[in-house]
C-alpha cells in the first residue's frame, strides 16, 4: 500500500518537475547533503558505503580521498601522498561489485 503524501510540498516536490527537468529533494536527501553525504539514493549509499569500506580495508593510504556516486559512477577527489597511489585506489574501486565507471580527479600532495 502506497503512502498519501501528506501536505502540498510534498505532493509538488514528487509531481512538478523544476525548470531544468529536475525535482526538489526530499527532506531525507536535504539532510544527507547537509551531512556531508555525497549520494541520493539507498543504492548509492550502499555503493558508496562499498567503495569506502573497500578502500579502508586495503590497507592504502586513501585518507584524503573522497568518495561520490551518482548511479553506478564513483568520482573520487581528494589528495594522495604518493603518484604510485593513484592506479592502486583506482584498481580497488574497480573491484567493488556495481561500480560501472570510475572518474578520478585525485591528485598528488605536493611535499
Amino acid at each position: 500500500m502506497s503512502t498519501t503524501p501528506r501536505s502540498y510540498d510534498e505532493i509538488t516536490r514528487s509531481t512538478v518537475p523544476a525548470p531544468d527537468g529536475s525535482y526538489r529533494a526530499t527532506p531525507e536527501q536535504k539532510r544527507a547533503t547537509e551531512a556531508g553525504e555525497l549520494f541520493t539514493t539507498a543504492d548509492e549509499g550502499a555503493l558508496h558505503d562499498a567503495v569506502s569500506a573497500a578502500l579502508t580495508s586495503s590497507g592504502l593510504d586513501a585518507s584524503g580521498v573522497t568518495v561520490e556516486v551518482k548511479d553506478a559512477h564513483v568520482t573520487l577527489r581528494g589528495t594522495v601522498r604518493d603518484i604510485q597511489l593513484l592506479p592502486k585506489i583506482e584498481a580497488v574501486v574497480r573491484g567493488v561489485a556495481g561500480v560501472d565507471d570510475i572518474v578520478d580527479h585525485l591528485v598528488v600532495a605536493a611535499k
